[in-house]
């Protein structure tokens, strides 16, 4: 990380004044020799690390504090540290480059956190879960500075036992500094080659190595191969879920304008007509992004809700004719089943605004559903309205009536690992079966809203196939009145690419090592008229 000195607390280490080399007389040629004038044997001088603990930092560094709380949170209440993370950098006042070391840290010990609890019970005499929950997450955070981040062991050994000290106590800042110095002793590379010695399981290998549980990188592997592509690509698919995200912003159509993200160091994005990438710092400075015309979306997100809104309605079997919207007799009806918090509804409240549609954005939680009102906000009001209540019972009530319904499924989030780390290390295997019968009810609801001729977007953050082929697979298997149009097309038709390669038996998926989105899915299902 660079500049990631800058939160060492300045301190050097090297000991004794400036001027005066050894056997010259100097300063540092006298403090060797002891009362008798003989030189005493006390080797190279001692590593910052290695000083009296008298001396050694007592304060928690402001950014590595802000990452030690984002990982008690995480553990301790079970939050989520993409929403803990940015209100700690606030609460702690960091400047720009402390809070980007905080983030990286922050975000790295999450998402690294099982090969680093392998390194670590490598040096602790003790199964790490007698480790008080406190003292582990310290460690993690002193592991990743020693393995993955361009700090000086000797700064990430003090200021994470300074951290210690101050926060956990003096005991235990002591084993945490013995702990840190055995993890120290290798590189991570050298770490990873003794953790993985004689093992021959490719897929345990890949764990160890990518710091993914052993069941996600079986399911990474099978998803590959499901939507078409090689199971060879799965290290490059592991190592894509590791890099740091980049930002992506979209500005709403015909309300927003990216000219501020651009002039703050933003640039345009690659995949998607009214996007940019930022290089992070505070968004909410922009007065666009607080005015919610600019907001920040996975351009994932954005490519599947943009190819909904332009399938031609008047085109059964696929959207030849791309980018257009059927806007012909009464005005459209748009649903957004499973709305909250609400980035593709405030996205899709736009196009259909400009088009002339007005959208419903359904949200059962009630606190979730305010969030999707604050999201469309910056929405002409006429043009959308937010309904509190269960998704599964908007079909019934409300049987064939809309043009376009957006069905974004609870899921695993298997596909948004990169920018949720923690997650991984919380998901099961039973997860995907439990939201299994739910993700199927949801999809029946929203087939049974949408009229005649209309088309409903499944779509996940998953590209696990129990999660996607196969429930558009069941539901097309009992339904003739169904028929699939072709999201890969529709995907490109939206893309500034114009060939995304998504597209596999006429179902689409996104990939992190590909197209450097969330692995976002794909399924265009038209009710025929």
């Amino acid at each position: 990380m660079t500049g990631s000195e800058g939160n060492s607390g300045g301190q050097a280490g090297s000991g004794g004044p400036a001027g005066g080399g050894r056997g010259n007389g100097g300063p540092r040629d006298a403090s060797r020799r002891n009362a008798k004038g003989r030189e005493r044997n006390r080797g190279p001088q001692r590593s910052f690390t290695e000083q009296a603990p008298s001396q050694r930092t007592r304060r928690a560094d402001p950014a590595r504090l802000v990452a030690f709380e984002v990982l008690r949170a995480v553990a301790a209440d079970d939050a989520y540290a993409n929403l803990v993370l940015p209100a700690r950098i606030r609460h702690h006042h960091l400047d720009k480059r402390d809070a980007g070391f905080a983030t990286e840290l922050s975000y790295g010990a999450l998402r690294s956190q099982g090969t680093y609890d392998a390194i670590l019970a490598r040096c602790v005499d003790r199964p790490l879960a007698q480790l008080d929950p406190a003292i582990l997450d310290a460690l993690r955070i002193g592991a990743h500075q020693l393995l993955a981040m361009r700090v000086p062991a000797h700064a990430a050994l003090d200021q994470t036992v300074g951290l210690a000290r101050a926060v956990i106590g003096a005991g235990p800042s002591t084993l945490i500094n013995a702990v840190l110095r055995k993890v120290a002793a290798r590189s991570l590379e050298e770490w990873l080659d003794l953790l993985v010695e004689g093992e021959t399981d490719a897929t345990k290998v890949a764990a160890v190595r990518y710091a993914h549980p052993e069941w996600i990188v079986r399911a990474m592997r099978q998803s590959l191969v499901a939507h078409g592509r090689s199971a060879a690509e799965i290290d490059d698919l592991l190592e894509a879920d590791n890099d740091a995200p980049v930002v992506n912003l979209v500005a709403l159509p015909g309300l927003g304008s990216l000219d501020e993200a651009l002039e703050n160091g933003a640039t345009p994005g690659e995949l998607v007509e009214g996007s940019a990438l930022s290089s992070g710092g505070d968004l909410g400075r922009l007065a666009s992004v607080r005015a919610g015309t600019t907001r920040v979306q996975d351009v994932g997100s954005q490519l599947v809700a943009r190819a909904l809104a332009a399938v031609d309605l008047g085109a059964p079997g696929g959207p030849d004719g791309a980018g257009s919207v059927s806007t012909g007799g009464d005005a459209e009806a748009w649903l957004d089943l499973c709305a909250g918090p609400g980035g593709k509804a405030a996205l899709l409240g736009a196009l259909a605004h400009q088009h002339g549609a007005t959208l419903l954005a359904n949200e059962p939680a009630p606190h979730r559903a305010k969030l999707v009102s604050q999201a469309l906000s910056a929405v002409p009001h006429a043009s959308w309205q937010v309904r509190t209540g269960d998704g599964r019972e908007v079909g019934a009530e409300q049987p064939e009536r809309y043009d376009r319904v957006l069905v974004d499924v609870p899921c695993t989030g298997l596909g948004a690992l990169r920018r949720r780390p923690e997650s991984r290390w919380r998901r099961s295997p039973k997860d995907i079966a439990d939201l299994g019968p739910l993700q199927r009810e949801l999809l029946g609801s929203a087939l049974a809203a949408v009229r005649p001729g209309g088309v409903v977007a499944y779509v996940t953050c998953s590209p696990h196939p129990a999660e996607t082929t196969a429930v558009v697979d069941d539901v097309l298997r009992k339904r003739p009145d169904l028929e699939l149009l072709d999201a890969g097309a529709a995907l490109d038709a939206v893309s500034l690419t114009g060939s995304l390669g998504a597209g596999h038996e006429l179902t689409a998926q996104l990939w992190p090592h590909i197209h450097h989105t969330d692995a976002m899915f794909l399924a265009l299902i038209q009710k025929k008229a």
